[in-house]
């Protein structure tokens, strides 16, 4: 089969390789639509401390069964799947607090395990076991069921931000995840969404969203903007979600009191200090969170708001590629051209 194949630091091939021998206690997917993540050119581009190289990458999937083991039950062939890539031990104190994400043994689909950018995809018995395969009802379409994993990860964050009805959500950073945050912050019934981003053509792909307002980050005046918008209390969630220092320093400042803050987008290893007026948590009553991942159940809820129509996730998505054109379909991600980007697999 074919697969690309990372095997060292800016360094991703495709090759021939064997196709995955399925055994008693594992399934082979058809790989039918794989979504580029920000994590995928990270470990391009500076390697990734989970990964073990080299390795096929790829984890925002969507596929169908060609073959089951003998000793699998409730999966069959030519059911269509979503798999989610984290699969915690289920055994460790974190995990039997329910508190997966930061399993103390969390393994990878797409960093220990190949991943989606290939032909074929085994899914490991372990994966199969902590609930990580959920099946697609009929009429969803691979290229959105993809978006699973991603919008998993919003829910994530916005779970652990108790977002609901009456809510005045601030987005920052307008790439594929901070849309992503934007519809579902609506979805789960936010009053007012606003997206705002240093860049003005990513403003205008964020319209996708379908939020209240839009305003270009600059320092002198989005605070203003954003108060502006919210009686001047400012908003009662903000979700940084983009790798900068400077956008997380800066969303103390734009949180309403009694509000909640969220740094969904991690920074380049070794440049986590940030600095800001720790009063504002203090006697604005603040809450600070972050997350990273998903949880098994948190994809199977997330795979539902796409199917049900309640998040049109598919909306975000602007460039396709086949699996030939792996590098071109990274580089497009890396240059922020767009939002988000598919690669398929097969014709």
């Amino acid at each position: 089969m074919k697969a690309a194949v990372l095997e060292e630091v800016d360094r991703i091939r495709l090759k021939e390789v064997g196709t995955p021998r399925c055994t008693e206690d594992t399934v082979l997917v058809r790989v039918d639509a794989c979504a580029v993540c920000g994590t995928d050119v990270k470990a391009l581009r500076h390697g990734h401390a989970m990964m073990q190289l080299p390795v096929i990458p790829g984890h925002e999937l969507a596929g169908t069964i060609v073959e089951v083991g003998s000793e699998v039950h409730g999966y069959y062939d030519s059911e269509r799947v979503t798999v989610a890539p984290a699969v915690p031990c289920g055994a460790c104190f974190y995990c039997r607090r329910g508190h997966s994400t930061v399993c103390e043994n969390l393994l990878d689909i797409g960093s220990r395990w190949d991943g989606g950018f290939a032909e074929y995809m085994l899914v490991p018995e372990a994966a199969l076991r902590s609930g990580a395969v959920n099946k697609l009802p009929d009429g969803l379409s691979s290229e959105a069921a993809a978006l699973t994993e991603p919008l998993a990860c919003c829910l994530n964050a916005q779970e652990q931000l108790w977002v609901g009805p009456g809510d005045t959500v601030l987005v920052i950073g307008c790439g594929p995840m901070g849309c992503l945050n934007g519809m579902l912050a609506r979805t789960l019934g936010a009053a007012g969404v606003y997206m705002t981003d240093v860049s003005a053509d990513r403003l205008r792909l964020a319209e996708v969203v379908g939020a209240d307002g839009y305003f270009l980050n600059e320092d002198s005046r989005l605070e203003a903007d954003i108060k502006g918008a919210t009686d001047d209390r400012g908003a009662d969630v903000v979700i940084v979600a983009c790798g900068s220092a400077a956008a997380q320093e800066q969303a103390v400042g734009l949180v309403a009191p009694r509000g909640r803050l969220n740094y969904f987008g991690g920074l380049p290893r070794g440049s986590g200090a940030i600095a800001f007026d720790s009063n504002r948590i203090h006697y604005q009553e603040l809450t600070l969170v972050g997350n990273h991942g998903s949880t098994p159940l948190q994809n199977h809820k997330a795979l539902a708001l796409i199917a049900s129509g309640q998040v049109d996730a598919q909306k975000i998505v602007t460039h396709t590629f086949d699996l030939e054109r792996i590098e071109d379909a990274l580089c497009t991600a890396e240059s922020q051209e767009g939002l988000k980007v598919l690669v398929r697999p097969h014709d």
